[in-house]
């Protein structure tokens, strides 16, 4: 079965309820697994109780550490997301912290040339260290996905630009794809369909996904543009549904899903998810599918 590498930032969530473990592509991670596609995680934490917390729950996710690297100069990763607007999460995100010097080992050279999927975002890409890494990573990866993720202000247009470049698959949300194509003077090109198409030929990807909230998405592939609707559920916090929605989209290209098909079940994912607190609730791709046959009727 095809395998997928998520790299990046492992992290606490702080919120008002308690903390919860976090960062975009261990949640990715996390849901891949759940749903039954294989995957490991390449990040690092501090040397410390945070650290060593973040770790066992790996574990009791059933996921390895043994590419989690541990590190005794900077503390573990924590973020304070502010969900008082539960369709908007605020996230402050602390640093300089322990994924922000994830070190290039030939060790990860191999396990990623060997992997069908790379999967990275551009916060991870915010310091020195890790960049560097990650750049070095990207030349060994087979298929390059850019969860676009952006965080202000860990983030610019010169490291974005290069991701995309870098990429085969893109996916963001609508309004990264607006302040994307700000960049490029391309601000009053904001029919979402066009605007993907004119990504998908500036940076010669292969495909385009953007998602737009509660109305769904869209999928550009091939040359074609496929659309979902949102699905109307009761939203606890949206923290994680777009990692969860990444997730259920991948699984679907790996396997050779219809596009179409693969979108609805990535809209139905995340759904599911923002009906539970935190980013990684316990869910499979029969929960998913039930969902969506709810959702139908």
């Amino acid at each position: 079965m095809k395998n997928v590498i998520c790299f990046g930032e492992i992290l606490w969530d702080m919120l008002p309820t308690g903390k919860q473990p976090g960062g975009a592509p261990f949640n990715v991670a996390v849901h891949l697994h759940q749903l039954g596609q294989p995957v490991q995680l390449i990040s690092r934490v501090g040397d410390d109780e945070l650290g060593r917390e973040l770790l066992d729950f790996v574990e009791s996710k059933s996921l390895s550490t043994e590419y989690i690297q541990r590190g005794h100069t900077h503390l573990t990763g924590v973020v304070k997301a502010n969900v008082g607007d539960a369709n908007e999460v605020v996230y402050k995100i602390v640093q300089p912290v322990a994924w922000d010097y994830i070190q290039y080992e030939e060790a990860l050279a191999q396990l990623v040339a060997q992997a069908d999927v790379l999967v990275f975002g551009s916060l991870a890409a915010r310091q020195a260290n890790t960049r560097e890494t990650l750049y070095r990573l990207l030349e060994h990866a087979r298929y390059r996905v850019f969860d676009v993720n952006m965080r202000p202000p860990h983030y610019t247009k010169e490291v974005t630009k290069y991701l995309l470049e870098k990429a085969d698959l893109v996916k963001m949300n609508h309004h990264e794809l607006a302040e994307i194509m700000g960049w490029f003077g391309e601000a009053e090109l904001t029919d979402r369909p066009a605007a993907m198409r004119w990504l998908a030929e500036r940076f010669n990807l292969q495909a385009v996904c953007v998602t737009c909230g509660a109305d769904g998405a869209l999928l550009l592939k091939g040359g074609e543009m496929y659309q979902a609707p949102g699905l109307p559920v009761e939203v606890r916090d949206t923290i994680g549904s777009g990692d969860a929605f990444l997730a259920a989209l991948l699984k679907g290209w790996l396997a050779g899903d219809e596009p179409g098909a693969m979108l609805r079940f990535a809209c139905a994912a995340g759904a599911l998810v923002a009906t539970h607190q935190g980013a990684t609730p316990v869910i499979t791709a029969a929960d998913v599918a039930a969902l969506q046959a709810l959702a139908a009727v």
